[in-house]
């Protein structure tokens, strides 16, 4: 049996990898149900539960959920030590708390986007949650932890990705990365401007400028009379008998 569950776990914990892109370390969110539970069965949490899920993991709790134990007293006084071990995270209700329920499906959101794991026996939590894709739950049932198979709201979302109805948040992450990267804002559309790099001066722009080439004298005149200069080009001839052309020879 025990081999069965953990095949299952296994299968359930891939679907979420693939799917939601959970990582380790896998973030679980306790209240004082759960840990009330693990107390009667002698679950010890933090030794089983990286076990289970065959991976790391970080228990973390609430203020409210710290808060609800407080008040109601003795009787949950061996929970409250338990979950008073694990991490608090900060929620929205630190100066007004509010019940355990509402605060860890607040946490959540619509799509879980810190990726929790919720650990709860209580039935009111459980129903919220199997509202909301991409959330795996925990609870303990025969002096063991189960993790619940994945909720329809979380196969329809995968089925929806799959038609191309509906984008991952992995997809979402990638889309706004390419808008930034093109400079498009995220209000309708508008493209930012872009800030220019500064570079290097262009190599051409450097060069000196060349002077500008004084004027040609004008030609002389000849005054009448006086006989034009010419100039005359004499040939030698090579040994082979090839005329080469010579300097020119002017003649005065």
């Amino acid at each position: 049996m025990k081999i069965k569950r953990q095949k299952q776990a296994k299968k359930t914990i891939s679907f979420y990898k693939y799917n939601f892109s959970f990582r380790e370390p896998f973030q679980i969110l306790l209240d004082g149900t759960f840990c009330q539970a693990a107390l009667k069965n002698k679950i010890q949490i933090k030794e089983q539960m990286p076990k289970y899920l065959m991976g790391e993991v970080q228990l973390c709790t609430t203020n409210c959920a710290l808060k609800e134990l407080e008040t109601i007293g003795k009787q949950l006084y061996g929970a409250k030590l338990i979950l008073q071990r694990f991490q608090v995270r900060k929620c929205a209700h630190l100066k007004d708390p509010v019940p355990a329920s509402e605060c860890l499906l607040s946490m959540l959101e619509e799509t879980n986007p810190h990726h929790y794991f919720v650990a709860t026996q209580d039935h009111a939590v459980t129903a919220g949650l199997k509202k909301i894709p991409g959330v795996p739950l925990l609870y303990i049932i025969l002096n063991t932890i189960v993790l619940d198979k994945p909720s329809q709201a979380s196969l329809d979302h995968v089925q929806a990705v799959q038609l191309g109805e509906l984008v991952t948040p992995a997809q979402q992450q990638s889309i706004r990365s390419l808008k930034e990267e093109q400079g498009i804002g995220h209000k309708n559309g508008e493209r930012r401007k872009r800030k220019r790099k500064q570079s290097n001066p262009n190599p051409l722009s450097c060069l000196k400028k060349k002077k500008k080439g004084e004027p040609t004298p004008p030609l002389k005149k000849t005054e009448p009379g006086e006989k034009k200069k010419r100039s005359r080009h004499k040939r030698r001839k090579k040994a082979g008998g090839d005329a080469v052309a010579a300097p020119a020879v002017s003649n005065a």
